[in-house]
């Protein structure tokens, strides 16, 4: 009994860096062969960059599995995405920060964090002291995030170019950009958050089974609101990652990101009821989308086409997951 399900473990883990490995192996020849561009798709550069754009999203994926696991979800990740961004770049230019210089960035980097960090404790309190249901307390605070984002601003652009920030964003270290490196340093601490702590092990217990975790003495409301403010603080990190760089955010930046996120997480073979997932596999799930995003627009395919692509493939990795995870053909009759 063991071995198969250690068996049912692995094939639910590997499937997709199989599925990478399809992708690179369809975009190297194929592609190539069709592309609008004179530049390998697998070329040094392109495979660096490709991890460098998948750091936005990839951050905040990562943060979601661990909700996701514990039973919830998030939708208000990209608006706070997006307020954590111009909270950065408008505290840069307050007087007393102007006054400080350069070392004004770690005080933004903070301000910008602490944002995240308190959104996420309000969407985390809202559903331990109520008991509604994530989705529809997210839903409500994606809403409610958003039009703060609006209102702070009068809906114009908000923007600061710091050329340290700029100069640091786009700094490469063993050849990996300073985005790539956040990304893989957050997954290694999630990881480990996951694999060897007591939180890691409560969190698949209470999305396995949220009744006996309460029954053997978890204290699920503040795990929830722990893990809220942990996904609040990464949607923060990665708009501080991004906007380091480009300087200017839109009030609609973010929209949809929660859809990316979600689809990722959700392609690495978390299971939306809970209880199971990988921060490794959410990784992949986040490679295999910015490669279908970057190879189908190698070929020259539209954006539409690309998330069509992608709805597919995710309707069909819903399919897979329910038939993998059903306890007996009983659950085949609809």
């Amino acid at each position: 009994m063991t071995t198969t399900l250690n068996q049912k473990d692995i094939l639910k883990r590997g499937a997709i860096w199989a599925f990478i490995l399809v992708e690179l192996a369809f975009f190297a020849i194929v592609g190539d062969a069709m592309s609008v561009s004179s530049k390998a798709f697998l070329s040094v550069d392109n495979m660096l960059l490709l991890l460098k754009q998948s750091a936005p999203i990839g951050i905040i994926a990562l943060g979601m599995t661990i909700v996701m696991i514990n039973g919830n979800i998030d939708l208000s990740v990209g608006a706070t995405f997006a307020l954590a961004a111009v909270v950065l770049l408008d505290s840069m230019t307050w007087p007393f920060m102007q006054a400080l210089g350069d070392w004004a960035i770690p005080l933004a980097w903070g301000f910008a964090l602490l944002t995240g960090v308190v959104l996420g404790a309000i969407n985390g309190l809202i559903v331990w002291k109520t008991g509604v249901d994530a989705f529809i307390v997210t839903l409500a605070s994606m809403l409610g995030f958003r039009g703060l984002v609006f209102m702070y601003n009068g809906e114009q652009p908000t923007s600061h170019l710091n050329w340290t920030l700029v100069d640091f964003a786009e700094a490469q270290f063993l050849g990996l950009h300073t985005a790539t490196w956040f990304l893989l340093g957050a997954a290694l601490i999630l990881w480990l958050l996951m694999t060897k702590t007591v939180h890691g092990r409560n969190a698949y217990a209470i999305g396995n089974n949220r009744e006996a975790a309460v029954n053997a003495g978890i204290r699920v409301g503040p795990h929830f609101v722990l893990n809220f403010m942990l996904i609040g603080f990464l949607a923060a990190l990665s708009a501080v990652v991004f906007y380091s760089e480009s300087g200017s955010v839109n009030p609609n930046d973010g929209m949809l990101y929660e859809l990316w996120a979600i689809t990722a997480v959700v392609l690495g073979g978390t299971k939306l009821a809970g209880g199971y997932g990988s921060i490794i596999s959410t990784l992949g799930g986040v490679i295999a989308i910015q490669l279908l995003r970057k190879g189908l627009g190698h070929i020259g395919a539209d954006t539409q086409t690309v998330n069509l692509v992608i709805g597919l493939i995710l309707i069909g990795v819903l399919f897979l997951d329910r038939q993998l995870n059903r306890k007996g053909q009983e659950e085949l009759k609809i």
